[in-house]
């Protein structure tokens, strides 16, 4: 009988890509690239389970003649790259990686967040240009983190690590969720809920840590920027498609924001020149979680679950991090998954 069929799609750590040998034929991608919708659906057809990064879209057109897919691991917290409903309809179990890499993107979004409100990057290129002819009182003039209020919208694990950080700085922290934390956590974070308009208007600096979904879509539009303080600061960590960037880049060349830090971009890795031709913006490649220890934790995770979301290994049936248990359900568990080829393909 034949070993399950596992595609890896980008290169990661081949130590531990490598457990999954145990248990599938592997096939391996030794290179960074992007794949069209045609050619995910030519790699995912013959496949019973794939491990995938948010480089790769999948929804109903790329798992169409997948008929024995029936995992995909996602190495990321985030997930807007998988289409949920489509996967839970063929049968297909996605699992992500999430508390692992909270609290290294929690220190990106902080160090983001530090740069932005002292304008770090915009001193050290007047440094490197040579524009740096004298000592001034008045130059590269930033803003204070002390003592100021941090706004965050979406206090999930790494809102709550960023939180945690903003109290030893001694800043006030506001948050906006769809639902207020319970009174002890809030008391255990110093964090007081506000609505979202009067989260805009109170924060000195506002970070972004919500998932993306179509309600957050440009959420932070012309609008909302236009209810935040002049002086004030936005780092998005999230996902960019949260910000309307068109708008941000106009707030901020013409000094309705005064900075913004981006460590993610609705058109990644394409990045629009409004925004490049911008100096009061801090940028970054979407490397929130990218130590090397959280990017390894994040693999294992990813390897983890594929591995029980397949039906075999100490958790066989039991994915640590699963996103649509009601296919895992619909597939069966354990013994019933690995066995499950042939009846999940008749499903569909």
């Amino acid at each position: 009988m034949s070993r399950p069929r596992v595609w890896v799609s980008q290169p990661l750590f081949d130590d531990i890509v490598g457990q999954l040998a145990a248990h599938f034929e592997l096939t391996l991608e030794r290179e960074v690239r992007s794949y069209s919708s045609d050619e995910l659906a030519e790699r995912l057809a013959p496949l019973d389970g794939a491990l995938v990064t948010l480089n790769e879209r999948i929804g109903a057109a790329e798992i169409g003649s997948a008929g024995n897919l029936r995992a995909i691991a996602n190495v990321g917290v985030g997930y807007n790259n998988l289409d949920l409903e489509a996967l839970s309809a063929a049968g297909i179990v996605a699992t992500n990686t999430p508390d692992v890499l909270t609290e290294t993107t929690a220190d990106l979004g902080f160090a983001l967040l530090m740069a932005t409100a002292r304008r770090i990057t915009e001193a050290e290129a007047f440094v490197r240009e040579g524009r740096w002819r004298a000592w001034s009182f008045t130059t590269l003039l930033g803003a204070d983190l002390h003592g100021s209020t941090l706004g965050i919208l979406g206090l999930g694990r790494i809102g709550r690590a960023i939180a945690r950080r903003a109290r030893g700085f001694g800043m006030r922290v506001v948050y906006h969720n769809r639902s207020r934390l319970a009174p002890a956590l809030e008391a255990e974070l110093g964090a007081s809920w506000l609505g979202f308009d009067d989260l805009l208007s109170a924060s000195d600096h506002l970070v972004l840590v919500l998932p993306y979904t179509p309600a957050s879509h440009h959420l932070i539009d012309a609008r909302a920027l236009a209810r935040m303080k002049p002086t004030a600061t936005l780092v998005n960590i999230a996902r960019g498609g949260i910000v309307d960037e068109l708008a941000l880049a106009d707030a901020l060349a013409h000094g309705r924001l005064a900075g913004a830090g981006l460590d993610v971009f609705e058109g990644e890795p394409r990045v629009r020149p409004e925004l490049l031709a911008l100096k009061n913006l801090v940028l970054t490649p979407h490397i929130g979680s990218a130590s090397l220890a959280t990017r390894r934790a994040m693999v294992q995770l990813a390897v983890d679950n594929l591995i029980a979301a397949m039906g075999v290994g100490p958790n066989a049936g039991h994915p640590p991090s699963i996103l649509n248990a009601d296919a895992l359900k619909a597939a069966g568990t354990g013994a019933a998954v690995a066995g499950a080829k042939n009846t999940t393909a008749s499903k569909r």
